[in-house]
Order: C-alpha cells, then sequence, then structure tokens
C-alpha cells in the first residue's frame, strides 16, 4: 500500500512538473518574421488558428487553458507583437492581452510620388496601398487640412517615425501632420515670410533643389537663383520638374522635345512654382531655402570637372560660357567612352 501511495504521489509530483513547466517553462517558439500580427476584427478562433499553424504554441490544451483564466478570449487586440523565442506561455498570453505591441519604424527619405509613399505605408502597416492612394486622393478628405492632391506630400517631413502597425491611414497621416507642425517653428514661418513664400511654397521649391543637387554648398545658392528667377517673373525651368511631369525619373539629359511636355508641372512651360512639391526634401534641404543668401544669381550649370557642384551666373552671356565648357567637357568624356 504504501508504495501504491509512493508512485502516486511521485506521478502527482510529475504531472505538477509538467504543468508548471507548460505553463511557465520556454515552451513558446518565435515566428520565422520575429512578429506576429493580429488584424483588426480578428477573433480569439483567429489568434488561435494563427499561433498554431506558425508553430509559435505547441501547448493548445494549455494555451487555452492560460487564455480562458486571464480572459484573453474577450480581450484580443489587434496589433504586431514581437514575440521571443523561449518565452512562456503566461507571457505570451499576457502581451497579448495588454496589446504591448512593438512599433513599426518608418524611415521616410525622399520620395517622389504620392504612389511612393503608399507603397512603403502599404509594405510596413496593416492598411493597404489603396486606402493610402484613396485617402491622399480625395480633396474632400485633404480639404480638411488645408490640402489637396497636388500639396498632400508637403505634410511629410523626412524622418524616422515609430507608428503602430494597426490603426489604418488617416492615423498615420495624423502623425504626419503633427510632425509637420513641430516642424515648422515661428523662426521657420518667419524665414518663409521674409521670402514672400508660404510654408507650402517653401517645401515645393525645397524639392527642386533637392533634385537638383546633393551638395551642401550648393543647395542655399540654387535656391537663390529660383528665388531671384520668381522676383523677375521668369520661368523657373528647371529640369527636374519636367522629369517629375513626365514621371520618367531615369532621364539623364533633358532634350528639347522634352521641354514640350503638356503638365502644370512643367516649369518650362508654366510660370511659377509647380501646383505641389515633385519629392519630399530633406529638412536640410528646406533650411537650405529658407537661408539662401541674397545672391544676383539667375543661371546656373555644372561644373565641367564632374564633382557635382555648380557654377553660378547672374548674366545669360555669362551662363553661355559656362554652359559651353561643361558641354565641351561631357563631349568629350562621351567620346573617350566610346574609344574604348
Amino acid at each position: 500500500m504504501k508504495k501504491i501511495v509512493k508512485w502516486i504521489l511521485i506521478a502527482l509530483l510529475l504531472i505538477v512538473v509538467y504543468a508548471t513547466w507548460c505553463v511557465f517553462g520556454p515552451t513558446v517558439s518565435a515566428p520565422s518574421a520575429k512578429y506576429f500580427y493580429i488584424n483588426t476584427g480578428a477573433t480569439y478562433s483567429d489568434v488561435k488558428a494563427a499561433l498554431l499553424k506558425e508553430n509559435i504554441v505547441s501547448h493548445s490544451y494549455v494555451f487555452e487553458k492560460i487564455a480562458q483564466q486571464a480572459s484573453y478570449p474577450s480581450n484580443v487586440k489587434p496589433g504586431r507583437y514581437e514575440i521571443k523565442n523561449g518565452s512562456s506561455l503566461l507571457s505570451l498570453v499576457r502581451k497579448l492581452k495588454s496589446g504591448n505591441q512593438s512599433p513599426v519604424k518608418l524611415v521616410i527619405n525622399k520620395l517622389r510620388t504620392k504612389e511612393d509613399l503608399a507603397q512603403k505605408i502599404g509594405k510596413n502597416f496593416e492598411c493597404d496601398s489603396t486606402q493610402v492612394i484613396d485617402f491622399i486622393n480625395n480633396n474632400d478628405s485633404l480639404k480638411t487640412y488645408g490640402l489637396d492632391t497636388n500639396t498632400v506630400m508637403t505634410i511629410v517631413i523626412p524622418n524616422t517615425y515609430l507608428l503602430q502597425w494597426n490603426g489604418g491611414f488617416k492615423k498615420i497621416f495624423l502623425r504626419l501632420q503633427s510632425e509637420q507642425q513641430k516642424f515648422w517653428t515661428d523662426e521657420r514661418k518667419q524665414k518663409a515670410q521674409a521670402k514672400n513664400l508660404t510654408t507650402g511654397q517653401v517645401y515645393t521649391m525645397a524639392s527642386i533643389v533637392e533634385e537638383e543637387t546633393n551638395k551642401a554648398a550648393d543647395k542655399g545658392l540654387i535656391a537663390s537663383v529660383y528665388l531671384n528667377r520668381l522676383d523677375k517673373g521668369m520661368r523657373l525651368e528647371a529640369d527636374p520638374t519636367v522629369k517629375y511631369a513626365m514621371r520618367n525619373f531615369a532621364l539623364k539629359r533633358i532634350l528639347h522635345g522634352h521641354l514640350a511636355f503638356n503638365s502644370p508641372y512643367n516649369t518650362y512651360l508654366n510660370s511659377g512654382l509647380p501646383p505641389g512639391p515633385i519629392c519630399t526634401p530633406s529638412a536640410t534641404t528646406i533650411d537650405a531655402v529658407l537661408n539662401a543668401p541674397s545672391t544676383t544669381y539667375l543661371y546656373f550649370v555644372a561644373k565641367p570637372d564632374f564633382d557635382g557642384y555648380s557654377n553660378f551666373a547672374s548674366s545669360y552671356p555669362e551662363h553661355l560660357v559656362n554652359a559651353k565648357a561643361y558641354q565641351h567637357a561631357l563631349d568629350s568624356l562621351i567620346l573617350s567612352k566610346q574609344q574604348k
């Protein structure tokens, strides 16, 4: 009899140890993608099935019991959850129930089109690119924010954003707007006003400068050229606006035929700034426009040594000399490559 009792006690002990290990032990396996996603509107059954399918949970019975005890089935929260390999079922349930999801790091550098933004958002968040496009192409939606389909990209200040994976694009849009409002300090607004530009116009001009050069030393000078042209009523005649109008960003040289492309963004055909930005300029480039020096420059062309910098001129005859020097250097470079 004592032996039977002994074996019963050992069995019970083993059961307790096993049960404890199932609850508190390192039984959870991390998914291949590191994160576990719960879509908006998902039910507890959906979550449980997905956990089993992705082999995150192997002890479905124990998981079910813990989940029921924690009242998780009625507290499912959508989101993006980092699942660490070797964590316990108890910690898993607690994380999912609390909604303690991992934010998405959205890095925005230079984007050229609304479609680029939609693709980036759709790739990284629950909302798809179609939802983004529908929102930013709807003037009725944008009117509330003082924007339209041409100016909507001025809301994007390139930066790194930490955002929740779920919640729809409007939530992301409001975050972008909040960052935009923080960026446009009173000092920056005053500088824009001093140049007779709105903040949106500064952004649009900066987008052209951004496409013209990556040399910080030239950005303010190029901005001064365009500011001077605006003041004199001259057309900007900015090559990057033609590329944007044609949606052909691979163009290496703008030829005479390209200049006739009919678009409000083509600054060879239309006076003033284009109706909206042609890319999302960096904060550095925006500040270069705001701090552009006072010059008499009206023209610029790449230097003939191809170092990425430009030669600037105040008169057209002076510009022609610079342009011919660059063209001669370019022709010589092309010829030397052909002879190899």
